[in-house]
């Protein structure tokens, strides 16, 4: 869909964070890397988000170097594999499992702890922030799981979630859109000078329904396609609000087309909906969550779009 023009305000902070990040890019010399590949020198980077961010699968050793065991945060996840792709000097993964935008200025809680607010790590000298949130806030898991609880007795999500002639997932995410705004704006006023980065979700679920069986229960083609659009929608949200705050976007679900949850275990980045799942490839991992070869998926594409500069 088309990106909105950018106004007044919104279009002074896409200039000023157009100007900040060329001017990062033009001030230090770039990273080498083993794979002869060049990057803007980055000095601290800081990851928020949710579980899309901190998941790449049980089997990889927990992190809780920066958050508590509960946030469920991978050793692999896209941020750790991107902090040592930039060879930052500093580096903070606050993602957390669950997250919502509230959870940036508030605490969440989680089994066993709690995880204080993820601009907590914000500082003044930050240069780098990626953004990976909204499926939690328009309820994205949920909404799957009732569709297969649907499912299994005969009725449709997509009724379930239109009676009245309201289609509630889609007034989710415009609700949504003002809030991603708002942490983007929330970061820029933490760390002025850091190039910002909005993570959408990698592809995770096909048009058909008929193509999940029989990894999944089996949802109705209607209902299928009318679940994928909602989740398109919600990338196209993202996009916008990346637009309207000024953050750069890295697209993560166009070049994992081909790869959701209902593909084969060698195939999928993106684990099917079932209790757990264990990929030969990509270890136990949470269901409809990228496991081990989704979340390097992820990180080779956020790290091209840093690069780009």
């Amino acid at each position: 869909m088309p990106l909105p023009r950018l106004r007044g305000r919104r279009a002074l902070a896409a200039l000023a964070s157009l100007g900040a990040a060329a001017a990062t890019v033009l001030a230090g010399p770039a990273i080498a890397h083993a794979d002869g590949n060049d990057a803007p020198a980055y000095h601290e980077y800081v990851a928020l988000g949710d579980s899309y961010t901190s998941s790449s699968g049980f089997a990889n050793l927990p992190d809780t170097s920066y958050v508590p065991l509960g946030c469920a945060q991978s050793v692999n996840d896209y941020p750790h594999q991107v902090a040592a792709l930039l060879d930052v000097d500093k580096f903070t993964d606050a993602s957390c499992g669950g997250a919502t935008t509230d959870d940036f200025t508030g605490t969440q809680s989680v089994l066993g702890g709690s995880n204080a607010p993820q601009f907590d790590r914000l500082t003044a000298t930050t240069d780098l922030v990626t953004i990976g949130i909204g499926g939690n806030d328009i309820g994205l898991v949920g909404l799957a799981t009732t569709c297969i609880e649907d499912s299994l007795t005969g009725k449709s999500c997509k009724k379930h979630y239109t009676s009245g002639g309201t289609d509630q997932i889609s007034a989710k995410i415009a609700a949504a859109e003002p809030k991603l705004e708002a942490a983007i704006d929330g970061v820029r006023a933490r760390s002025p000078q850091a190039r910002i980065v909005l993570v959408n979700y990698l592809d995770a679920v096909p048009d058909n329904g008929k193509a999940c069986f029989p990894r999944v229960p089996i949802l109705s083609n209607t209902d299928m396609a009318w679940f994928t659009a909602k989740f398109k929608e919600m990338n196209a949200m993202l996009a916008t609000s990346a637009a309207g705050a000024g953050a750069d976007l890295a697209d993560t679900y166009t070049p994992t087309i081909g790869h959701d949850a209902c593909k084969a275990p060698t195939t999928r980045y993106v684990e099917p909906l079932t209790i757990l799942s264990l990929n030969p490839v990509g270890s136990l991992s949470v269901p409809l969550h990228p496991n081990v070869s989704g979340a390097n998926a992820q990180s080779q594409i956020v790290f091209d779009r840093i690069r780009q500069g």
